[in-house]
Formats: C-alpha cells, structure tokens, sequence
C-alpha cells in the first residue's frame, strides 16, 4: 500500500465506493478540527471476503459515525433505534444486510446501560439478519475500570462480564480506542483491536509549537503512556505522585521532576470527575509551571467536571470526540476537541479488507508525523 502515492480512482466492493486518493487538509467544523484525508485502497487485492462495508450506529454518538462514514465515502447505514413506552430499547434494520461485513459504531458513554443495549440488540438484528460478519466498534468502552477484584472485596469484574455479554450476543470481533487496562482484551473470546489516540493528540500538540515543554504523567500508572509522548516531542518528563483515599477522590502529594518555569503537559487516557486533574493543576502551578494543559483520549465529564475545569488553574484541556461533548463542555472555552474520526476509518477499512491493522502502530504513526497511509 505504501507507495501508491500518486492513485486516484474509485473501487467499487458490492454496492459500497470507496475514493482513492491521497493527500489531506485539516478544516475546522465548530471547535472539533477533522481531517480530510482520503484513505486508500489497492484495488484487486485484499479485498474483503464479505459482499461490503456498512456502518451503523446507534444514539451514543452519530456525529462521530458520521465522520467516519464521510472518510469511508459510504453512506450510514439505514437502522431505527429508540425506545418502547417502558423504556426497553428497539431497533428495526431499515436495509438488507445479509452477507454483509457490518460494523456497529457506538461508545458505551452515559447513559452507559443503554448505549451498551443499543450495541447487544442491534448485534442480535444484524445477526438474526443474516449479516455476514459483526464488528464492534466501541471508541469508548464502559465498564473498563471495573477489570479486577480488589482482595477481599465481594464486587464484580464488570468489563469480563460486558465482554461476554458481546460474545453472546453474536459480535464477531470488537475495535476499541485506548482501553483503560490493555489486559482487557485478553477478556473476549474474539479479536480485540484496540487502537491509540495518540497520533491524532501528538498532531494537535505539534501544531501548537509549544515551548519549554515539560509532559506530565498525573500519576504512577500513567508514566509508560507520558514517557512515549515525552519521547515523541523530546520533551521533559514529570510525574505526580498522588494517593487516592476513596473512588474519584485523588490528593497531589509530590511532583517528581523541574516544572519551575515551563508548560506542564498532563496526559491520560480519560477524564472523569477532573478532580484530579484540577488537583495536579494547583500543585504544578505552586511549584512553578507557568501553563497547564491537558490532553486525553476520552472525555467522560461526569458530575461537576465541567464548571470545576472551568474555574481551574488549567489553562485548555484537549480531548478526543470518542465521547460527544455535553452543552456545557461545548461552551467552555478551556475545553477543546479533536476528532479521531479519520484513524477510526483507517483501522475500519483495514479490518474489512483483512489488512494489517499493525501499521498504525509503527513509530511514523505513533509519533503523529503521518496521520494515515
């Protein structure tokens, strides 16, 4: 694939069109910036075993399939899903998709319950369809910090249990984006592909021409993911030592590393409540940073989180459209969003045309100097 650097034509799979190309530009749509890369597809070869590609999506975020189907240049797929007067979800596939190789796009974001519903009966329509393979992609997979059972408390492991819930339900293989606990895969019986925002957050931070950078990990757990980011922007590293008395309650404690003078980086995977990040903010400023920003792949926004960014010591959080953001975090004007829209559709298309979905962690990619093929 690599090369075909000069093709432009369309390859027609069943009823599906792709645009082939290359070359893309970075527009703005509202405060989400997207690109419009053309994805690539070598015709005659590798091409899916299944009749063609089709997206569905349920309530939890249709901006994002949208996107992605816009990179894929095919149009979403026809499904009603709502809910009966009690509240039990309903799904009606509006077109045939018998043979078809079919993914589902759905976060299982609050409400989390139902969007996790959405995807286990639209799987069982699809499957009761007759569709020729069922893809899960989840950009944000719920239920992923609920992965073990402290010693001696009685409580489930909940992302098992989803998992299986997956499996039964008649999902083939599942696509996620930066899972909370990597192990997690090895909970599903099917492939799990699971996927990194960081080259598109890399991109953003490039863009941004920031000096005298110093990347935060704003815990222990998180410095394997802020010493790769440190590395890819040869920056500094720093790394919050902190103690969590109780769930969503984090105290600063330490900061390990010179921040006297130099704009801390913050990098993690999802932001909940924001307390500790708000938290790590007031204690890097204390100790000499002179601009705080964050970056992450999933914003959860839970409770407060919003007003409590808002009248923080953190100067812009940057986060990810795996989640849709809430009006509140709309209007923030510290808060802002990328898409991930173009590396979902690259990893959809690889997957569908059994391509290696391995490319997209090699060092060009991972360091966001080439958003895609």
């Amino acid at each position: 694939m690599a090369g075909q650097k000069n093709r432009n034509a369309f390859v027609r799979t069943g009823c599906c069109r792709y645009n082939v190309g290359l070359g893309y530009k970075v527009q703005a749509e509202g405060n989400i910036m997207f690109s419009e890369r053309k994805l690539n597809i070598k015709s005659g070869e590798n091409m899916a075993a299944y009749d063609s590609l089709m997206v569905f999506t349920g309530n939890a975020n249709p901006e994002l399939a949208q996107r992605v189907v816009k990179h894929l240049d095919i149009s979403l797929g026809n499904a009603s899903v709502s809910k009966f007067s009690d509240g039990e979800v309903a799904v009606e596939l509006l077109e045939n998709v018998r043979g078809r190789d079919v993914f589902i796009l759905q976060p299982t974001c609050a409400p989390t319950n139902d969007n996790l519903m959405e995807i286990l009966t639209m799987a069982d329509a699809l499957k009761r369809a007759s569709a020729g393979r069922i893809t899960a992609a989840i950009p944000y997979f719920g239920y992923a910090r609920q992965d073990r059972r402290p010693r001696s408390v009685r409580v489930p492991i909940s992302a098992k249990l989803v998992a299986n819930m997956l499996y039964s339900a008649g999902i083939d293989r599942v696509l996620t984006v930066d899972l909370h606990a990597d192990q997690i895969q090895g909970f599903f019986d099917i492939p799990v592909d699971n996927i990194y925002a960081t080259p598109i957050l890399l991109n953003d931070i490039k863009q941004q021409r920031i000096e005298n950078l110093t990347v935060v990990s704003p815990d222990i757990g998180g410095v394997v993911r802020a010493r790769a980011v440190a590395k890819s922007l040869n920056a500094d590293l720093a790394i919050i030592d902190k103690r969590r008395p109780k769930a969503n309650v984090a105290e600063v404690m330490n900061i390990i590393g010179d921040i006297q003078g130099r704009t801390c980086l913050i990098v993690d995977d999802m932001i909940d409540t924001a307390n500790t990040l708000c938290k790590a903010a007031v204690a890097l400023k204390e100790r000499g940073a002179e601009r705080v920003l964050a970056y992450a792949s999933h914003a959860v926004f839970s409770g407060e989180a919003v007003s409590r960014i808002a009248s923080s010591e953190i100067d812009q959080v940057v986060v990810t459209d795996t989640i849709p953001l809430s009006d509140a975090a709309k209007q923030c004007d510290r808060i802002r969003q990328v898409t991930i829209a173009g590396l979902l559709a690259e990893t959809v298309r690889r997957i569908s045309n059994e391509e290696s979905v391995s490319y997209l962690f090699n060092e060009e990619v991972m360091t966001g100097s080439m958003l895609l093929p």
